[in-house]
Protein backbone atom coordinates (compact mmCIF):
# COMPACT_ATOMS: atom_id res chain seq x y z
CA UNK A 1 0.00 0.00 0.00
CA UNK A 2 1.46 3.36 -1.01
CA UNK A 3 1.83 6.02 1.65
CA UNK A 4 2.77 9.17 -0.28
CA UNK A 5 2.93 10.38 -3.87
CA UNK A 6 5.73 12.72 -4.95
CA UNK A 7 5.35 15.00 -7.98
CA UNK A 8 8.68 16.48 -9.19
CA UNK A 9 9.19 20.06 -10.40
CA UNK A 10 7.74 20.89 -13.84
CA UNK A 11 9.89 20.13 -16.87
CA UNK A 12 9.58 20.86 -20.57
CA UNK A 13 7.58 17.65 -20.91
CA UNK A 14 3.81 17.85 -20.87
CA UNK A 15 3.23 15.13 -18.31
CA UNK A 16 4.73 15.16 -14.83
CA UNK A 17 6.08 11.96 -13.36
CA UNK A 18 4.62 10.63 -10.15
CA UNK A 19 6.67 8.60 -7.68
CA UNK A 20 4.86 6.36 -5.22
CA UNK A 21 6.45 5.51 -1.87
CA UNK A 22 5.29 2.84 0.56
CA UNK A 23 5.74 3.31 4.33
CA UNK A 24 9.42 3.15 5.20
CA UNK A 25 10.66 3.86 1.67
CA UNK A 26 13.03 6.76 1.04
CA UNK A 27 13.53 9.03 -1.95
CA UNK A 28 16.66 11.13 -2.38
CA UNK A 29 16.59 14.23 -4.57
CA UNK A 30 19.24 16.56 -5.93
CA UNK A 31 21.32 17.55 -8.94
CA UNK A 32 23.26 14.27 -9.01
CA UNK A 33 21.90 12.11 -11.84
CA UNK A 34 21.99 9.03 -9.62
CA UNK A 35 19.46 10.60 -7.22
CA UNK A 36 16.12 8.87 -6.93
CA UNK A 37 14.61 12.18 -8.06
CA UNK A 38 17.20 14.04 -10.17
CA UNK A 39 16.69 17.82 -10.43
CA UNK A 40 18.99 19.12 -13.19
CA UNK A 41 19.42 22.70 -11.99
CA UNK A 42 22.73 24.41 -11.20
CA UNK A 43 21.24 25.96 -8.07
CA UNK A 44 20.30 22.62 -6.50
CA UNK A 45 22.82 20.71 -4.38
CA UNK A 46 24.03 17.36 -5.69
CA UNK A 47 22.60 15.76 -2.55
CA UNK A 48 19.81 18.19 -1.75
CA UNK A 49 17.56 16.14 0.48
CA UNK A 50 15.60 13.02 1.19
CA UNK A 51 11.95 12.15 1.76
CA UNK A 52 10.79 9.21 3.86
CA UNK A 53 7.22 7.91 3.85
CA UNK A 54 5.62 7.07 7.17
CA UNK A 55 2.12 5.82 7.98
CA UNK A 56 0.03 8.99 7.67
CA UNK A 57 2.78 11.57 7.26
CA UNK A 58 6.29 11.94 5.86
CA UNK A 59 9.63 13.33 6.96
CA UNK A 60 12.07 15.58 5.14
CA UNK A 61 15.85 15.75 5.53
CA UNK A 62 17.59 18.86 4.21
CA UNK A 63 21.07 17.76 3.14
CA UNK A 64 21.99 21.18 1.77
CA UNK A 65 24.81 23.03 3.52
CA UNK A 66 23.34 26.52 3.11
CA UNK A 67 19.75 26.55 1.81
CA UNK A 68 16.61 26.57 3.94
CA UNK A 69 13.69 24.67 2.42
CA UNK A 70 10.10 25.79 2.93
CA UNK A 71 7.26 23.27 3.03
CA UNK A 72 3.95 24.97 2.26
CA UNK A 73 0.41 23.79 2.83
CA UNK A 74 -1.33 25.10 -0.33
CA UNK A 75 -4.68 24.53 1.37
CA UNK A 76 -3.70 26.33 4.56
CA UNK A 77 -3.70 29.98 3.49
CA UNK A 78 -0.03 30.58 4.23
CA UNK A 79 0.62 27.73 6.64
CA UNK A 80 4.19 26.48 6.26
CA UNK A 81 7.22 25.07 8.03
CA UNK A 82 10.91 25.79 7.47
CA UNK A 83 13.54 23.06 7.36
CA UNK A 84 16.99 24.51 7.89
CA UNK A 85 20.27 23.36 6.33
CA UNK A 86 21.39 20.01 7.68
CA UNK A 87 18.11 19.28 9.49
CA UNK A 88 17.32 15.58 9.46
CA UNK A 89 13.93 13.85 9.66
CA UNK A 90 11.67 16.90 10.03
CA UNK A 91 8.06 15.63 10.25
CA UNK A 92 5.60 17.23 7.81
CA UNK A 93 1.95 17.11 8.98
CA UNK A 94 0.17 18.38 5.87
CA UNK A 95 -1.93 16.10 3.65
CA UNK A 96 -0.95 18.11 0.57
CA UNK A 97 2.44 19.81 0.64
CA UNK A 98 4.74 21.79 -1.60
CA UNK A 99 8.49 21.76 -0.93
CA UNK A 100 9.98 25.00 -2.26
CA UNK A 101 13.67 24.75 -3.18
CA UNK A 102 15.47 28.08 -3.67
CA UNK A 103 17.74 27.53 -6.66
CA UNK A 104 19.87 30.41 -7.99
CA UNK A 105 16.97 32.83 -8.37
CA UNK A 106 14.35 30.17 -9.11
CA UNK A 107 11.88 28.55 -6.73
CA UNK A 108 11.41 24.90 -7.63
CA UNK A 109 8.32 23.11 -6.25
CA UNK A 110 8.11 19.44 -5.32
CA UNK A 111 4.56 18.39 -4.48
CA UNK A 112 3.89 15.64 -1.96
CA UNK A 113 0.51 14.05 -1.39
CA UNK A 114 0.06 12.14 1.86
CA UNK A 115 -2.86 9.96 2.95
CA UNK A 116 -5.93 11.55 4.45
CA UNK A 117 -5.55 12.00 8.18
CA UNK A 118 -7.53 9.91 10.64
CA UNK A 119 -9.62 11.63 13.31
CA UNK A 120 -11.22 10.43 16.51
CA UNK A 121 -14.89 9.60 16.10
CA UNK A 122 -17.37 11.91 17.78
CA UNK A 123 -19.06 9.48 20.16
CA UNK A 124 -20.19 12.12 22.60
CA UNK A 125 -17.39 11.52 25.12
CA UNK A 126 -17.90 11.39 28.89
CA UNK A 127 -20.83 13.09 30.55
CA UNK A 128 -20.34 16.57 31.94
CA UNK A 129 -20.37 20.22 31.04
CA UNK A 130 -19.74 21.11 27.40
CA UNK A 131 -16.34 22.64 26.71
CA UNK A 132 -16.61 26.32 25.87
CA UNK A 133 -15.80 27.17 22.26
CA UNK A 134 -12.41 28.79 21.69
CA UNK A 135 -13.90 31.35 19.30
CA UNK A 136 -17.65 31.81 19.42
CA UNK A 137 -18.80 32.97 15.99
CA UNK A 138 -22.17 32.81 14.26
CA UNK A 139 -21.72 32.10 10.56
CA UNK A 140 -25.11 33.62 9.75
CA UNK A 141 -24.19 37.07 11.02
CA UNK A 142 -22.88 39.95 8.97
CA UNK A 143 -19.69 40.24 11.01
CA UNK A 144 -18.75 36.74 9.84
CA UNK A 145 -19.38 37.70 6.21
CA UNK A 146 -17.04 40.66 6.71
CA UNK A 147 -14.38 38.34 8.17
CA UNK A 148 -14.85 35.89 5.29
CA UNK A 149 -14.45 38.68 2.74
CA UNK A 150 -11.20 39.75 4.43
CA UNK A 151 -9.88 36.17 4.37
CA UNK A 152 -11.06 35.32 0.85
CA UNK A 153 -7.97 36.33 -1.19
CA UNK A 154 -5.68 34.14 0.91
CA UNK A 155 -8.13 31.25 1.07
CA UNK A 156 -8.43 31.27 -2.73
CA UNK A 157 -4.86 30.05 -3.07
CA UNK A 158 -2.52 33.03 -2.69
CA UNK A 159 -1.15 32.99 0.89
CA UNK A 160 0.63 36.32 0.35
CA UNK A 161 -2.26 38.19 -1.28
CA UNK A 162 -2.82 41.73 -0.01
CA UNK A 163 -5.90 42.13 2.13
CA UNK A 164 -8.90 43.84 0.55
CA UNK A 165 -9.57 47.46 1.42
CA UNK A 166 -12.75 48.42 3.27
CA UNK A 167 -14.18 49.68 -0.04
CA UNK A 168 -13.43 46.34 -1.69
CA UNK A 169 -15.13 44.49 1.17
CA UNK A 170 -18.18 46.75 0.73
CA UNK A 171 -18.31 45.91 -2.99
CA UNK A 172 -17.90 42.18 -2.27
CA UNK A 173 -20.75 42.14 0.25
CA UNK A 174 -23.19 44.49 -1.44
CA UNK A 175 -24.96 41.84 -3.63
CA UNK A 176 -26.22 40.16 -0.42
CA UNK A 177 -26.09 43.23 1.78
CA UNK A 178 -27.38 46.18 -0.32
CA UNK A 179 -27.01 48.69 2.50
CA UNK A 180 -23.36 47.84 3.17
CA UNK A 181 -21.19 50.93 3.60
CA UNK A 182 -17.70 51.86 4.74
CA UNK A 183 -19.10 52.78 8.16
CA UNK A 184 -20.96 49.49 8.67
CA UNK A 185 -18.06 47.35 7.47
CA UNK A 186 -15.57 49.22 9.66
CA UNK A 187 -17.95 48.85 12.62
CA UNK A 188 -18.00 45.09 12.08
CA UNK A 189 -14.20 44.99 11.84
CA UNK A 190 -13.97 46.80 15.18
CA UNK A 191 -16.57 44.42 16.62
CA UNK A 192 -14.57 41.39 15.41
CA UNK A 193 -11.42 42.71 17.08
CA UNK A 194 -13.29 42.66 20.40
CA UNK A 195 -15.15 39.40 19.78
CA UNK A 196 -11.97 37.53 18.85
CA UNK A 197 -10.24 39.04 21.89
CA UNK A 198 -7.68 41.07 20.01
CA UNK A 199 -8.62 44.10 22.11
CA UNK A 200 -10.73 44.74 25.25
CA UNK A 201 -14.40 45.59 24.95
CA UNK A 202 -15.74 49.13 25.43
CA UNK A 203 -16.86 48.28 28.98
CA UNK A 204 -13.27 47.60 30.02
CA UNK A 205 -11.53 50.21 32.17
CA UNK A 206 -8.27 49.42 30.36
CA UNK A 207 -8.61 50.01 26.60
CA UNK A 208 -5.30 48.23 26.00
CA UNK A 209 -2.66 49.25 23.48
CA UNK A 210 -3.69 50.63 20.11
CA UNK A 211 -4.20 47.76 17.66
CA UNK A 212 -2.25 48.55 14.52
CA UNK A 213 -2.87 46.37 11.48
CA UNK A 214 -6.30 45.35 12.74
CA UNK A 215 -7.35 43.63 9.51
CA UNK A 216 -4.05 41.75 9.27
CA UNK A 217 -4.37 40.60 12.89
CA UNK A 218 -7.94 39.40 12.33
CA UNK A 219 -7.11 37.47 9.17
CA UNK A 220 -3.97 35.96 10.67
CA UNK A 221 -5.88 34.68 13.71
CA UNK A 222 -8.87 33.46 11.66
CA UNK A 223 -6.70 31.48 9.25
CA UNK A 224 -4.30 30.14 11.85
CA UNK A 225 -7.09 28.62 13.95
CA UNK A 226 -9.50 27.75 11.09
CA UNK A 227 -12.12 30.21 12.29
CA UNK A 228 -12.73 30.76 8.57
CA UNK A 229 -12.23 27.93 6.08
CA UNK A 230 -12.58 27.83 2.34
CA UNK A 231 -15.98 26.17 2.71
CA UNK A 232 -17.16 29.21 4.69
CA UNK A 233 -16.78 31.48 1.66
CA UNK A 234 -20.23 30.32 0.64
CA UNK A 235 -21.57 33.10 2.89
CA UNK A 236 -20.34 35.57 0.26
CA UNK A 237 -22.49 34.09 -2.47
CA UNK A 238 -25.67 33.06 -0.63
CA UNK A 239 -28.29 34.82 1.40
CA UNK A 240 -26.66 33.61 4.64
CA UNK A 241 -24.94 36.95 5.09
CA UNK A 242 -28.27 38.82 5.06
CA UNK A 243 -28.93 38.01 8.68
CA UNK A 244 -28.63 41.07 10.88
CA UNK A 245 -25.65 41.57 13.12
Amino acid sequence: MYSIIVVPPPTTEDDRQQIHLAPGERLSFGRAPESGLPIPHDGVSRRAGELTAQGTFWILSNLSARQTYVVENPEGAGEHIKVGPGRLDAPVPFEFSRIVLPAAGDLLPIEVWAPRHDYVSDDGGPDGDTTAAAFSVDRTKRYFAVLAALCEPRLRGDPHAPLPTVDQVVDRLRPNWPSASRTSVQWNIDYLAVKLRLKPGPESADPGPRLNGKKESLVSLALRFDVVREDDLVVLTTSASRAAR
